[in-house]
């Protein structure tokens, strides 16, 4: 309850102060949402988009989940909670940019990095090591030329970013709106120890913005 209860005292506090000082925005929201960005972030507690970004209600559409991913298009019936938001983004909303942000101290990557999960049961971890085996290819490919240690963490936190936006052109209504221009997909990181944000640029490679 004492958790529970801090969120009840922040939510007060967001009544009394951004509530009133934003009320014309919150208005014009019940009419419904038009973002123009998407982003695509980790789960982790310590990087919330909103806060990165600085950016105001009904700005950016969101999706969190472990190390950023976005798994492939696959047409089958499972549930596709990640698939369903990006096709939602892109071809209800009409999102013109998409922004996959992974981030330093990533739980998820290092999950990947070292298999910690592999061959447990759904409830054990299972859920996990599946998620993340989306890295594998990466994974192989970054410890053969990095090992295991600091460095290879790093790489691999910054290969989830390529993975997902490649991922994100398997999808069939992506390259189209890239092509004419109507959407652009971008990759950057952010860094927890040193609060700077890097951008991918064309060629895969990060530099701060």
């Amino acid at each position: 309850m004492p958790d529970f209860q801090k969120l009840v005292d922040g939510y007060h506090r967001f009544r009394d102060t951004d509530w009133p000082r934003e009320r014309a925005r919150w208005e014009e929201l019940t009419e419904g949402q038009r973002p123009r960005v998407m982003v695509i972030s980790c789960s982790d507690s310590r990087v919330d988009p909103a806060q990165v970004f600085n950016t105001s209600p009904g700005e950016i559409f969101v999706v969190r989940n472990v190390a950023n991913l976005v798994p492939p298009f696959e047409n089958d019936t499972a549930r596709h909670g990640v698939s369903a938001a990006v096709e939602f983004a892109v071809t209800q909303l009409d999102v013109r940019q998409i922004v996959v942000m992974g981030h330093g101290s990533c739980g998820g990557v290092q999950a990947a990095l070292s298999r910690h999960f592999e061959g447990r049961k759904p409830g054990d971890g299972g859920f996990i090591a599946h998620w993340v085996d989306l890295l594998d290819t990466a994974r192989d490919r970054i410890i053969e030329e990095h090992g295991t240690g600091a460095e290879a963490v790093h790489a691999l936190e910054l290969e989830t970013v390529r993975v997902s936006i490649a991922n994100l052109r398997s999808f069939p209504f992506i390259p189209p709106r890239e092509a004419d221009g109507r959407l652009i997909v971008r990759g950057a990181f952010f860094s927890i120890a040193d609060g700077l944000l890097h951008v991918m640029d064309a060629n895969g490679d990060f530099a701060p913005a």
